[in-house]
């Protein structure tokens, strides 16, 4: 399996469980400051690596009046900030090409939306900055079609890949996770990500919003360890019903040491 780089990390076969984790979208300084912290300070207890996740634009979202976030100017000054108080590498999505390399100035890893995995200009640009690329399997793709996406992101020159399962379409507004696929997609030889908060979202299920099945999480993480995995994506908050996105799938700040604490045990076995 190819070892990737993430800030001072190292992530893959032999390496520790490294989190990914945060609020969906930048929520202010201040708020996503303290939410980082908080986390910051379980992993340090528990030790295990830890990267800082947060938007700072959410473009697929339900309703056009849903809160996107400060944009791509105001939101890497924020994540630039955080970053460099908390001292820990940091992840964001990008939705569009011109955005990748203003992007990398300051992130650790890019990632890109499930939605557009199959962007070929998108990943492509991600690729060519050197970052790490962290590609979300597409809603609608079988885990071996990532094979595809890798071809893209080497075509770069970049071998510094992460791949995420965060849950496939099953009918109208809900979506389930294959545990094969994190097997499979590891058999593609580069490290796999378990996103345990979005797998458990109900797409569009609101309405006007997504909902959620935020109880089923530390299901899907437990699960998740036990198959095997090289790090873990949760979206945190400490009142996920103040959450400005993804309230209904996320883990409250208050159970995540417990949520860890069971996934590591797990994940000692595995490893054992």
């Amino acid at each position: 399996m190819q070892i990737v780089k993430v800030g001072n990390y190292e992530v893959g076969q032999g390496h520790p469980l490294m989190l990914m984790a945060g609020p969906c979208v930048l929520e202010g300084y201040e708020r996503s400051l303290m939410i980082g912290q908080r986390t910051k300070a379980i992993c340090d207890k528990l030790g295990i690596p830890y990267v800082f996740k947060a938007s700072f634009d959410k473009a697929n979202r339900s309703s056009y009046a849903s809160f996107r976030g400060p944009g791509i100017e105001e939101g890497l000054k924020l994540l630039a900030q955080i970053k460099k108080d908390l001292g820990v590498p940091v992840v964001t999505d990008i939705h569009e090409p011109w955005q990748a390399e203003k992007a990398a100035e300051v992130v650790d890893i890019l990632q890109i939306p499930a939605f557009l995995c199959r962007q070929t200009d998108l990943v492509y640009a991600a690729a060519k900055t050197g970052k790490t690329v962290n590609v979300k399997k597409g809603q609608f793709l079988a885990p071996w079609d990532m094979k595809n996406v890798i071809k893209k992101v080497e075509e770069a020159g970049n071998h510094n890949i992460m791949l995420t399962e965060r849950g496939a379409s099953f009918g109208y507004n809900t979506l389930v996770t294959d545990m094969r696929g994190l097997a499979i997609m590891r058999e593609l030889g580069y490290p796999v990500v378990m996103d345990a908060t979005h797998s458990v979202q109900i797409p569009g299920g609101q309405g006007t919003s997504s909902g959620g099945q935020s109880q089923y999480v530390p299901h899907m993480a437990r699960a998740a360890a036990a198959v095997g995995i090289d790090a873990l994506f949760l979206e945190v908050h400490d009142n996920p019903a103040e959450a400005l996105s993804d309230g209904p799938n996320m883990v409250k700040l208050d159970n995540l040491e417990k949520l860890l604490t069971d996934v590591l045990a797990i994940d000692k076995i595995v490893r054992g």
